[in-house]
């Protein structure tokens, strides 16, 4: 049976996806943030939705990048005080703009490292577990490297991680965690919690939480709060000095398009700005003042700074700063207002098909995630045929993310219209 057949749902659905493509062309047009995509490399061939994992090359990455080569070259060592961007201060050039992005103060916010390694920074600052108060609440589905490092950090205290982390998991039959059962958990284990660390943005399901709420509930119980942000910032307006967490971490490969492996960002509340907490400590956190003095005593510098360890690599920041630049430019108001309507018109075009089922709640960023069915392995075969580049988690789920500052209208149509081929 072949596709233009009445008869098949398959047809149906490519005949309406087909009457779409000059819907979405127009969208196109009327976009005000269509500009940002020339700013972009955009894989030639390809229709690339796969921004929850790595975002595309901002164009002037190179170019601040080979900024700093030529200095290297030029100047050496000298380079820390002398290139045209000195590097012994350089990460400050991206604070205010990552604070922008996240909604936080530039003393809550520095970049550094990379996010796991953050997330144990400040793991050891503020999971201090006791006998009646050692428990983590966590996601039953979190990134594993998360489990990781709580199941590490448990042990770390002498404890047992099964009787250490109280794992959230949907209910029977159904895919993303009701915010109710989230909040009913903290107050029935609270008094034994210490700390509750969520995703901000679910990698799997792209279910969005509601941070404030979760933190208040927290709070009431006595528990520290932290967020991992991985799928969250650059992706979803966030209010992180007004949230009630205490700390967060994330990356910014993602949709903040640093590159493959790009630093962490990471926020600790103002209040924790100058307290004694215990932390790791390293010589890029010490105070400015006394940093080349060399003194075998730690004075930390207040605010986020002090958690640093060493000084960073100035090309990952290179490339962040350009990145961050174009969030300035578009704003994330105006980025989450078209990815709610990008995002709300490629699920209208996926309701068509009736061989995926959306999952993603409507608290969301801008992923999408579908259970498919049919032959998996054909499926995926068949979009990277049709040149459309997102990801496939085992056992059934496929992820797709229109980034609003490089994707079009007519990139949901195609992934839609690739969808439907598939039969």
């Amino acid at each position: 049976m072949s596709l233009a057949d009445g008869r098949s749902p398959y047809g149906r659905a490519a005949r309406l996806l087909s009457r779409g493509l000059t819907e979405a062309r127009a969208l196109d047009r009327a976009d005000p943030l269509a500009r940002l995509r020339s700013r972009f490399h955009l894989p030639p061939g390809k229709v690339y939705l796969c921004g929850n994992s790595l975002g595309l090359q901002p164009k002037r990455a190179g170019e601040y990048v080979n900024a700093e080569l030529r200095d290297w070259a030029r100047l050496g060592v000298d380079g820390h005080l002398r290139a045209a961007h000195p590097w012994l201060p350089y990460h400050e050039l991206v604070t205010k703009a990552s604070a922008r992005v996240v909604g936080a103060k530039p003393l809550e916010v520095v970049v550094m490292n990379t996010l796991t390694v953050n997330l144990h920074l400040m793991l050891i600052s503020f999971y201090r577990p006791t006998k009646t108060r050692f428990k983590i609440i966590l996601e039953r589905s979190a990134f594993p490297s998360d489990q990781y490092a709580l199941a590490s950090q448990v042990r770390l205290h002498g404890l047992d991680p099964k009787r250490a982390l109280v794992e959230l998991a949907p209910r029977p039959g159904e895919d993303a965690l009701r915010e109710d059962d989230v909040l009913s958990a903290i107050e029935r284990e609270g008094g034994k919690t210490a700390l509750v660390l969520l995703g901000n943005a679910q990698y799997l399901t792209g279910q969005a939480f509601d941070m404030k709420a979760i933190s208040s509930a927290a709070k009431r119980q006595g528990c520290r709060v932290g967020f991992d942000l991985a799928h969250g910032a650059g992706n979803l307006a966030l209010a992180l000095h007004d949230s009630g967490a205490d700390f967060a971490v994330w990356c910014t490969y993602k949709y903040l398009n640093a590159g493959p492996g790009g630093l962490s960002g990471c926020f600790v509340h103002e209040r924790w700005a100058r307290a004694r907490l215990p932390r790791l400590e390293g010589w890029w956190g010490t105070s400015k003042r006394e940093r080349f003095a060399m003194k075998p005593s730690f004075q930390p510098l207040p605010g986020a700074e002090g958690w640093q360890l060493s000084n960073p690599p100035i090309l990952q920041l290179a490339a962040l700063r350009a990145s961050l630049e174009l969030f300035d430019e578009a704003g994330m108001p105006a980025l989450r207002k078209k990815s709610e309507r990008l995002t709300g018109y490629l699920e209208g075009l996926l309701s068509r098909l009736p061989n995926c089922r959306v999952v993603t709640p409507k608290r969301r960023g801008c992923q999408l995630s579908m259970r498919v069915t049919g032959d998996r392995k054909r499926l995926v075969r068949r979009l990277a045929a049709a040149g459309v580049v997102c990801d496939f988690r085992e056992p059934d789920i496929v992820r797709v993310a229109p980034v609003p500052l490089y994707n079009r209208f007519e990139d949901a149509w195609c992934f839609a219209e690739a969808m439907a081929a598939h039969a």
